[in-house]
């Protein structure tokens, strides 16, 4: 092999290694730039979850249940009947005070046209003013006594509308405790119920990254699992407490035995234009890794 060939590969490598080189340098400023691009005109956090309106339906009076219409993680309809408990007893008081109700209300219409007569004949100096005076009080007693048993009765019946545990709202069953013959109790949770009607995040940052951040931000949220996808919204609010003020046991400084922390602020971040499939599958407590626009 002739000198030249050699000394031509050998030249032709060191122009490929600089070239390589080249490239690498150019990759490397571009995350670089990139990084600092980032760092400038965004604040990220990996501390952020997906929230949901969640509550525990619980009984509202006391009863054997006697029927479920539900199951874990079935979609529900505002107004569904999740569970009946036992009605007869409450069937059996709204009964009874209808019927005192009933019997009270002739007595005072007959109290009524009693006071007419007399307040009449009173006018004409036909009878005393005590007549008048007691035909009157005799019926407002029974005036007052017929209030207080409408009042019964309303109670009667919204005791027992209570007998049917219903949604508040359309959404799902996360958990379910109630079960046939089940003696339910006044506050009793039975059904964990989450809405379908809105989702959110609330992302936790230190407290150093709040300076620059405003209510309106945008943000760009991605959920871990869900990557293929990327959701927008807004900064909604900034919690004027930290994460730890609200703790169970919140922490105390004032033992001598102090250590900086970076404490973390809470922030509500609005999610815009969800679509049913996106409130379906942004599921209450997923993990999400959030990017705040501040510049």
């Amino acid at each position: 092999m002739s000198q030249s060939l050699v000394e031509e590969r050998k030249t032709f490598s060191q122009e490929k290694k600089k070239r390589l080189f080249i490239i690498f340098l150019a990759f490397m400023a571009l995350g670089v730039g990139y990084f600092f691009y980032r760092s400038y005109f965004y604040i990220s956090t990996d501390d952020a979850q997906v929230h949901a309106k969640t509550v525990m339906i619980s009984a509202k009076v006391s009863g054997f249940i006697v029927q479920v219409n539900v199951e874990e993680n079935q979609s529900v309809r505002a107004g569904d009947i999740l569970a009946q408990v036992d009605r007869r007893d409450y069937l059996n008081k709204l009964n009874q005070v209808e019927n005192e109700m009933n019997s009270v209300s002739a007595r005072v219409s007959d109290d009524e046209r009693n006071f007419k007569r007399l307040q009449s004949l009173f006018q004409k100096r036909a009878v005393s003013q005590q007549q008048h005076d007691n035909a009157l009080a005799v019926y407002q007693e029974g005036s007052r006594r017929l209030k207080a048993l409408q009042a019964q009765v309303d109670q009667a019946q919204l005791n027992l509308d209570y007998t049917q545990i219903k949604a508040p709202s359309d959404g799902f069953i996360a958990r379910k405790s109630a079960e046939v013959g089940v003696l339910a109790s006044v506050g009793m949770p039975l059904f964990g119920f989450v809405s379908a009607k809105e989702r959110w995040i609330e992302a936790n940052f230190k407290e150093t990254d709040l300076k620059p951040m405003r209510v309106g931000n945008e943000v760009v949220v991605s959920v871990d699992a869900l990557p293929q996808r990327k959701f927008h919204g807004r900064v909604h609010s900034i919690s004027p407490a930290t994460g730890a003020t609200f703790t169970l046991l919140p922490p105390d400084n004032a033992t001598g035995n102090f250590t900086k922390v970076v404490q973390r602020v809470p922030v509500r971040i609005n999610l815009d234009e969800l679509s049913v499939e996106d409130i379906e599958s942004l599921r209450a407590g997923l993990s999400a890794f959030v990017s705040v626009r501040v510049r």
